[in-house]
């Protein structure tokens, strides 16, 4: 049996694992649309974070194994159809994740100056994707949003790139951070401290950024009895208010830093700016206050903050596939516990997701693996029914290697060798500069040292 893995990232890796467990000896190829695996390891987490990226170490040793066969630089969809997944594989795992930022519906938002924050987090991450340079020209940013994006977008809009000098951030970008006039970064939370979704390790990262102070006011802290019912049954809210309480019990006349990162709590965002020419001038935003069970209502009190940029952190979005269901309003794709299912409602032999196109962009690396194991589970068992995309005919044209098909029609492939050539020429680039590493950027670099080694040049 043959069974194809839509994405390299956790979801899809996980997947692959606990399947190949589950039935020795089946054919897994783990295809991905960019020429390098792990997804947004890779490129959704900030170079300062090296102790989330040690994840790859994991997912490292199930690739090296040798038992999934990693395809990279595939686009589905458009290099290989459903129609050529369905005559070359008996089963099919989406788990294409969710790359793309959510909607914030407020007048203002498509004003030049206001991005999402995923596009921005996928530049400075070295996505291939995504243009070498980006605009940073602002001296107050706003940030709205209340979860680690936010925040990682804060922290990397506000440090000064010195600080940045020994991750491994490209060099494009560190020359774009280096250049920013930015002095105050202010993030914007629509309810209170004990509802913000940040993780206290994030939170209290931000009291150590050199030469940045971080500024609460006094006036956004309101606790209802939602509030007090959320610090008495997690420690990681309680953790949360109290750093936040006692950065509110500074002196400001102790905040000396040449940049500030502002924390305002109780603002829910109204609209945006304009100032005349079509940018960003500033962020409306109307004062809230708590009802008594963590939710907010509004008062009716406006706040104008002059911002020149705008970054909207307000959760990630799944896309579609051609020809896989799609659910436009939630961002995933339609299932029941992982088997994907049909506009009428009924599974589709065949096909299944994992990840956050299964279940929505919330979780954490322990959700996607029970989310793999579920969805893993229903697909064994259906192929042990019998039910798949193809009957399985030993000896048929249809057997034929997908990388035949590939070659064909001009596909660059990768393959975990090429990944294996990619990694030593990244860690060699940071090497000479006493990182660890260095990511290469360009597409056609990566695919061309993926494919045949590092050329001369690469990299500069």
């Amino acid at each position: 049996m043959r069974v194809a893995v839509v994405g390299a990232g956790p979801a899809g890796i996980y997947a692959s694992d606990i399947l190949s467990r589950e039935i020795p000896g089946i054919a897994i190829d783990l295809f991905d649309r960019l020429p390098a695996p792990y997804g947004l390891v890779r490129y959704g987490v900030a170079p300062d974070h090296p102790r989330i990226k040690g994840i790859v170490s994991a997912l490292n040793k199930v690739l090296a194994r040798g038992d999934i066969r990693l395809l990279g630089n595939v686009d589905i969809g458009t290099d290989l159809t459903q129609a050529d997944l369905a005559a070359h594989y008996d089963a099919v795992i989406f788990a294409t994740g969710a790359i793309h930022d959510a909607a914030l519906d407020i007048p203002g938002i498509d004003l030049t100056g206001s991005f999402g924050a995923a596009d921005f987090v996928s530049w400075f991450d070295g996505h291939p994707d995504y243009p070498r340079t980006w605009p940073l020209e602002a001296r107050e940013i706003a940030v709205i949003g209340a979860g680690n994006v936010a925040l990682d977008v804060a922290r990397m809009l506000a440090k000064h790139p010195k600080d940045l000098a020994s991750t491994e951030i490209p060099a494009n970008v560190a020359q774009g951070l280096a250049a920013s006039p930015v002095t105050d970064v202010h993030v914007f939370a629509r309810r209170g401290p004990a509802q913000a979704k940040f993780t206290p390790l994030e939170l209290r990262e931000l009291g150590h950024v050199p030469d940045v102070d971080v500024v609460v006011y006094p006036e956004d802290f309101d606790f209802d009895e939602g509030s007090q019912a959320a610090m008495e049954e997690s420690n990681q809210v309680r953790q949360v208010v109290t750093t936040l309480t006692d950065w509110a019990l500074n002196d400001p006349a102790e905040s000396t830093a040449s940049r500030r990162l502002h924390l305002h709590f109780l603002h829910r965002p109204v609209e945006v700016v304009s100032d005349g020419a079509g940018h960003v001038a500033g962020l409306v935003t109307e004062r809230t206050v708590l009802v008594g069970d963590g939710s907010v209502t509004g008062t009716g009190e406006m706040v104008t903050t002059p911002v020149q940029a705008l970054y909207r952190a307000v959760g990630y979005f799944g896309s579609p596939l051609p020809d896989v269901p799609f659910d436009q309003t939630r961002g995933v794709i339609p299932n029941d516990g992982g088997r994907v299912l049909g506009a009428d409602g009924s599974p589709i032999p065949g096909m299944y997701a994992t990840g956050w196109i299964k279940r929505g962009p919330v979780g954490l690396i322990g959700s996607t693996k029970s989310d793999a194991r579920e969805t893993v589970s229903h697909l064994v068992a259906d192929l042990r029914e019998g039910i798949g995309l193809r009957p399985v005919v030993e000896g048929s044209e249809d057997d034929a290697d997908v990388l035949a098909l590939l070659a064909e029609r001009g596909v660059e492939v990768t393959t975990w060798q090429g990944w294996e050539l990619l990694e030593a020429h990244e860690r060699a680039l940071g090497e000479a500069e006493g990182r660890e590493r260095i990511k290469v950027v360009p597409r056609e670099e990566m695919v061309a040292i993926s494919r045949a080694g590092a050329p001369v040049g690469a990299g500069e």
